[in-house]
């Protein structure tokens, strides 16, 4: 179902309730270890995390990292359904921790 180097790999299923019917079809939030900050970076207007996906680790699918590692900032609940989130879905000025690229 997921690619063996999937972040979502080992994360469980939703399971059928008594009545044999089935919650949600999909797996279930996989577990978010800790992000050790290695340095800071504070938002400034316009920025995106897949731009400093891109900055801090030469990949801009690496955006995550930077979610994971503020969960007090940011959550999954506020990515945008257009783009990724950024300048518009935290405070300006908010200082963010970037992590390692691989912990």
């Amino acid at each position: 179902m997921f690619l063996k180097n999937s972040r979502y790999l080992n994360a469980s299923a939703f399971e059928e309730t008594e009545d044999g019917a089935l919650p949600f079809k999909g797996v279930r939030p996989r577990e978010i270890g800790q992000a050790t900050g290695v340095v800071e970076h504070t938002l400034q207007p316009g920025e995106r995390f897949d731009w400093l996906g891109l900055h801090y680790y030469n990949d801009s699918r690496l955006w995550w990292r930077i979610l994971d590692a503020n969960p007090d900032v940011l959550c999954a609940a506020e990515l945008e359904m257009n783009g990724l989130p950024g300048a518009d879905s935290a405070e300006i000025g908010e200082v963010l921790l970037v992590p390692k690229a691989k912990e």
